[in-house]
């Protein structure tokens, strides 16, 4: 059995290219349509989102420091999310990849936001939408 090599004490230097967290169905409720019933009655969304950033030094320090903090991400996008009111899957979309992209550290960002039951016979409806730094 070979033991675990830090990464520090290879031989040649490796470079990590990008990490990319996956925040995995965050299930919350909020206001989410333009239907009367809609406007009064909160519904349940599922949030996956993948944010992309270079995690070198994180990989080589093992410091928290030096990786992007998704706990921070998520807890805005929650809070977004709980206070808001939405009539259009496509601006709550856009708001939450706003968030994900905020961390000047992101590189790339993707956000599906699932809408259950939006559509009869249909499990959901999901819309996504990416972002880039340029």
């Amino acid at each position: 059995m070979n033991p675990v090599t830090d990464i520090n004490s290879m031989p040649g230097s490796m470079l990590f290219e990008e990490a990319t967290i996956n925040i995995i169905n965050l299930r919350l409720r909020t206001y989410i349509g333009f239907n009367p019933d809609e406007l009064t009655k909160q519904q349940d969304i599922v949030i996956n989102a993948q944010i992309s950033y270079p995690a070198t030094n994180a990989c080589s320090s093992d410091e928290a420091a030096q990786a992007l903090n998704y706990k921070t991400i998520t807890k805005q996008m929650i809070q977004h999310v709980e206070d808001g009111h939405f009539k259009l899957l496509e601006k709550l979309t856009a708001d939450l990849l706003a968030i994900a992209m905020t961390s000047t550290q992101v590189t790339h960002a993707k956000v599906t936001v699932e809408k259950p039951h939006a559509l009869r016979f249909a499990d959901s409806v999901s819309l996504t939408l990416t972002a880039k730094r340029n």
